[in-house]
């Protein structure tokens, strides 16, 4: 069976309220959530007070004070786990910006998942609000922000997630990275 296949046989007996199914679940895709992690840290600065270790962790903690009864498939895990990254980020982000007193930077969103070195360093809270605000814009574009950036979900994952071509994936991806990278220059200027 594979990896795939597994995590949506959990997720359904998860939906059944089978607790052991749950603690399964974590080990199986730890590592890739891991890698997910490490990825978002690597053009970080090596001064940067969070490590992708503790990203991870306290993202599963968020994870499991949500509700596991609406979790369809692996994708949508991933789209979770993303926004729980995400959360996790923006919280440390405004405890370091409240500490610095507002001396943080707006970074243009380069990012692509098939070059991990286009991340760069990014200013989290500018991010997250230009997501949000992408997300009363169109939230599909949101939603695939979200999956292909901090999930790193794949086209095709993102479409089957979405139920939508990829070719539909791939051009919210070019709108909503154009309309981020817009939006967060236009803040920084």
């Amino acid at each position: 069976m594979t990896n795939l296949e597994q995590t949506t046989r959990l997720l359904r007996n998860i939906r059944r309220g089978d607790g052991e199914s749950a603690r399964q679940l974590m080990p199986l895709l730890y590592d890739e959530l891991r890698a997910l992690a490490v990825a978002i840290f690597a053009q970080q600065p090596t001064s940067h007070t969070l490590q992708p270790t503790a990203l991870l962790h306290e993202a599963y903690l968020k994870l499991v004070d949500q509700t596991a009864s609406d979790l369809t498939d692996r994708a949508h895990f991933m789209r979770l786990a993303a926004r729980a990254m995400r959360q996790v980020l923006i919280d440390h982000a405004r405890s370091s910006n409240a500490a610095k007193r507002g001396k943080g930077q707006r970074q243009l969103l380069a990012h692509d998942p098939e070059a991990p070195d286009s991340l760069g360093r990014l200013d989290w809270l500018a991010l997250d609000e230009a997501i949000s605000q992408l997300a009363e814009l169109d939230e599909r574009q949101a939603a695939v922000v979200e999956m292909r950036f901090m999930a790193g979900l794949t086209v095709q994952e993102t479409a089957t997630a979405l139920n939508v071509s990829p070719r539909t994936v791939e051009l919210d991806w070019r709108m909503a990275k154009a309309w981020l990278n817009r939006t967060l220059a236009e803040d920084s200027g």
